[in-house]
């Protein structure tokens, strides 16, 4: 029983030593979405969504009697843009996304579950008790950030229809996150646009130049602290 109960209680303890570099506990706990961010995954779902609907399909227009019908190709036809912004809403798939606390900058919104809720979901299915302030069923629950992020879409998506909708019938040649994002939205704005070009595995990006040793450093003091605890409560027990 001793056993056990060391063994959780190291576990759940370099957890958190593992924490304390990756969650920022004061007013920035919650980091809402710039507007560069909110852009630029409103532009990478279009256009991932537009690819999806890729189709050779040749569509008639007019009355059911008419003997001349107009043919017109669905990969640029209205449906196919209505069918990409609203059926179901593009911004909806933003919904999919989570926050990566251990991410820098815009890459820290991902479709993949964060590293941090993937560590603790595989402590609760290697049977350790897991207590957070934050409620087991909730923890699926979409962030405040993420939240954001989709309600701005909406508003992009509202204000800007008519650019939308210029690119898609005369500018597909055009990068869509340039077109729109650069370029308009975010154009008369003093907000930044380097997410604009921020990808994954951008290692300037997801790691700030000229930390290497510092973080090297953390690693010793945190792997230090860590056997301090343990040796501790080898000592209590």
């Amino acid at each position: 029983m001793k056993g056990l109960v060391y063994a959780t209680i190291c576990v759940l303890l370099s957890f958190v030593i593992y924490l304390s570099d990756n969650i920022v506990c004061d007013d920035s706990w919650v980091k809402p979405p710039t507007k560069c961010e909110v852009c630029k995954y409103l532009a990478t779902e279009f256009v991932s969504k537009l690819s999806e609907t890729k189709s050779g399909q040749v569509l008639e227009t007019g009355h059911g009697l008419d003997t001349k019908k107009k043919k017109i190709k669905y990969q640029t036809s209205e449906l196919r843009l209505y069918d990409v912004l609203n059926e179901p809403h593009v911004c909806e798939r933003l919904l999919d996304y989570n926050v990566h606390n251990e991410r820098k900058n815009s890459l820290r919104f991902a479709k993949k579950r964060s590293e941090t809720m993937s560590t603790l979901q595989n402590l609760v299915n290697r049977g350790v008790d897991v207590k957070m302030d934050i409620p087991y069923d909730l923890w699926n629950e979409t962030s405040a950030e993420v939240r954001e992020l989709h309600k701005q879409c909406f508003i992009i998506t509202n204000e800007y229809e008519e650019d939308i909708e210029d690119w898609y019938f005369h500018h597909q040649d055009k990068d869509l996150m340039t077109y729109l994002c650069l370029d308009r939205y975010l154009k008369d704005s003093k907000a930044d646009s380097a997410c604009l070009t921020e990808k994954e595995g951008d290692s300037k990006t997801e790691n700030d130049e000229g930390k290497e040793e510092k973080n090297k450093s953390k690693d010793d003091k945190k792997k230090k602290l860590s056997e301090k605890i343990k040796k501790s409560i080898k000592e209590e027990l």
